[in-house]
């Protein structure tokens, strides 16, 4: 039996444009999951549109890709966007022994992935905190509006290293990272 892991993190600026991506294991292809992140934006812009529509931080259950990826969101205030790909196969279930009694997670719920975006945010909040980190030097759009040239990436190391560990250690039933 497995349990359910995280495949992909996905930081999505407010311009809509990839801040960071992450992917467990690492041998994963960046490409796959990034055409993955991009197809959730209009998942977001689609439930954000009709007015008078509270929107909820927690966006949810995103789309099902297939019967093994889901993609569950999630939306700061200053609308940047954060995405987990869930894979239903992902690792194996730690072996208790047979006959321990302990219940083998097969599905998650919503509120399983709420702790996950909660540290994620904690994460992207101390980044913001650090003052050699500018946002909007991520923006692909310069001040006139025309297009950027170079890296709209997150590039601090610290940040990186935390959404990676968020991600290793990660499973459903979790209610503190």
């Amino acid at each position: 039996m497995s349990s359910p892991s995280i495949a992909c993190i996905g930081i999505i600026g407010k311009q809509n444009n990839p801040l960071h991506i992450s992917l467990f294991p690492p041998t994963r292809s960046m490409l796959e999951f990034s055409l993955l992140l991009s197809s959730n934006l209009d998942i977001f812009e689609a439930r954000i549109r009709p007015p008078l529509n509270p929107v909820d931080q927690d966006f949810g259950l995103l789309q099902a890709v297939d019967e093994r990826l889901a993609c569950y969101g999630w939306m700061t205030n200053t609308g940047v966007k954060f995405v987990a790909v869930v894979d239903m196969e992902g690792r194996p279930a730690p072996s208790e022994g047979l006959g321990s009694g302990k219940a083998v997670i097969t599905g998650i719920r919503d509120s399983d992935l709420k702790p996950l975006f909660k540290a994620i945010q904690t994460a992207y909040v101390r980044l913001l905190q650090n003052p050699f980190y500018d946002p909007d030097e991520h923006s692909p759009l310069g001040p006139n509006g025309e297009p950027k040239v170079g890296s709209t990436q997150i590039t601090s190391q610290r940040f990186i290293r935390e959404v990676r560990r968020i991600g290793d250690i990660w499973a459903p039933g979790i209610t503190n990272i």
